[in-house]
C-alpha cells in the first residue's frame, strides 16, 4: 500500500479526520480530539502508527521486522509499521480498523 492509498482508507472511517498538530512532518489522522493513526510524510517507505491492543502489538512485533513499537508514542499501546510489503493490504487495513475501533470505544 502507498501513501495515498493508506490515507484515502484511514479518511473513509466515520468522523475521520486529518490534522497537523505537530508540524508538516507528522499527519494525524482523528477522531474528535484522539489520535488513531499517524504518518510520517515524506517516509519511503511509509512509516504508518496504530494504537493496538497491548497483547496484540507484542506478537505483531514478534512476527513482523517490520512491526516495531510506536515512535515517540506510549509503546506498550502502539506499533509503527514500516510498509514494506512484508504485511499485506488487508493486513495493514485490518489493523488501521483496530486502531479506530479502540479509539472509538475509549
Amino acid at each position: 500500500m502507498n501513501h495515498k492509498k493508506i490515507e484515502e482508507y484511514l479518511l473513509s472511517m466515520p468522523n475521520a479526520r486529518l490534522d497537523y498538530p505537530f508540524g508538516k512532518e507528522v499527519a494525524v489522522y482523528k477522531i474528535d480530539e484522539k489520535m488513531f493513526a499517524l504518518i510520517a510524510e515524506g517516509s519511503d517507505p511509509v512509516r504508518l502508527s496504530l494504537k493496538c491492543d497491548p497483547k496484540l502489538a507484542l506478537a505483531l512485533r514478534e512476527k513482523y521486522e517490520s512491526v516495531m513499537p510506536g515512535y515517540h508514542l506510549n509503546k506498550k499501546h502502539w506499533n509503527t509499521l514500516v510498509v514494506s510489503g512484508q504485511l499485506s493490504d488487508q493486513e495493514i487495513k485490518d489493523l488501521i480498523f483496530h486502531s479506530y475501533q479502540l479509539v472509538t470505544k475509549s
